[in-house]
């Protein structure tokens, strides 16, 4: 008798359990949270329902969830580019807050007058600066085999400065009360695409982002390229690929994308550049990376969970006594466990030992019956 289920392959396997990774942590971040709402809140039950159904309670509440989504996406998107290449670059936070500056003062000293164009001009200064942020650190791995970990993270601050310290001085409005930037020209202002809400244009910008990463990532020959250096660079490098350039390319389109998104954010948010620090939207996008499995296809998917825990939480700071951080320490469990490769080894292992030996089996019948007819 045929035996017709179909043996998984060990890439099938190793997708099902990279989902599963994430899938486990995600719920195990949250059983934790739980567990702290009820041992910290006088009311847990209510606590609860604030968390979890509070940001469906008003369209405010639901528009605030897709304006934290927006940024995720772009910088989620720049985390993919960047990470699989297999090069831990962090300064896509740096780029997101270079790439507001870049923007600011497009809309600031470029009167362009007509949206179309201004806004255009905007988001591609706010691209390019945030590209040239994360070169930085790639181009030292290449040229001095520095560790990118530590020269991005030191970028960030090169970059959180330059930005606050333009906007303090020579970009600085002193009638605004507060350090910020003068206001931008009404042509460069991303339009509102739902009333009521901060929702702007940035949300369709995002979306075509999303895919236009996920074609070249993987229906491309570039981004095949991308994701075999990021694989096995040695396997690359005897395949006759120009690892350099390969690696210089992926960080500077996945810097070229978080600048995009400090402009989509500045633009679509504020009359003029405020921030007083880094975002942190890089970091969170770093977040939103890792669950998606550097595929820009689940980005969508692992930033709006993002977004909906960080309003969630927002909503329970202000209507109960558990702090916002609770949203760090979910962060926190997720990147640890599925940064963790021994997590599900076992059972991993398991099932691809099963899957050959399946495999075989199938194969010795056919053999015995070609030695037969022979």
């Amino acid at each position: 008798m045929t035996n017709n289920k179909r043996i998984r392959s060990p890439r099938e396997i190793e997708r099902l359990f990279a989902v599963l990774r994430i899938a486990i942590a995600i719920v195990i971040a949250l059983l934790f949270a739980f567990l702290m709402i009820l041992l910290i809140s006088e009311d847990p039950a209510d606590s609860i329902y604030s968390f979890i159904c509070g940001p469906f309670t008003t369209k405010r509440r639901m528009g605030e969830i897709i304006s934290k989504f927006i940024p995720l996406l772009f910088t989620g998107c720049g985390v993919c580019f960047i990470f699989s290449a297999n090069q831990t670059n962090m300064a896509v936070e740096g780029g997101f807050t270079v790439g507001a500056l870049g923007a600011t003062i497009a809309a600031v000293y470029f009167h362009l007058g007509n949206p179309v164009i201004h806004i255009t001009v905007a988001l591609l200064m706010g691209g390019i600066f945030g590209m040239i942020a994360c070169l930085i650190p790639a181009f030292m791995y290449v040229k001095f085999d520095s560790k990118p970990i530590v020269s991005s993270l030191m970028v960030n601050y090169i970059c959180m400065y330059i930005a606050i310290g333009l906007i303090n001085h020579s970009m600085r409005d002193n009638s605004a009360g507060f350090n910020a930037s003068a206001k931008f020209d009404e042509s460069a202002i991303l339009p509102n695409i739902w009333s009521g809400t901060t929702v702007h244009f940035g949300l369709i910008l995002g979306v075509l982002l999303v895919i236009f990463s996920y074609y070249y990532l993987y229906r491309s020959q570039h981004g095949y390229e991308i994701r075999t250096v990021g694989n096995n660079m040695e396997f690359a490098r005897y395949s006759g690929m120009p690892i350099h350039k390969i690696l210089i390319n992926s960080q500077l389109i996945g810097g070229f994308i978080a600048g995009l998104g400090g402009a989509v954010e500045i633009l679509g948010m504020y009359n003029r550049f405020q921030y007083a620090s880094n975002t942190g939207l890089g970091f969170d996008g770093i977040m939103v990376g890792i669950m998606a499995a550097y595929n820009p296809k689940f980005v969508p998917l692992a930033a709006v969970f993002y977004a909906y825990v960080k309003e969630g939480a927002a909503i329970l700071a202000r209507s109960s006594d558990i702090p916002v951080e609770l949203v760090s320490i979910i962060q926190a469990i997720i990147i640890m466990m599925v940064v963790a490769e021994r997590f599900l080894y076992k059972q991993k292992h398991n099932m691809m030992v099963k899957a050959a030996e399946q495999r075989l089996a199938l194969q010795e019948p056919d053999a015995g019956r070609s030695e037969k007819h022979g």
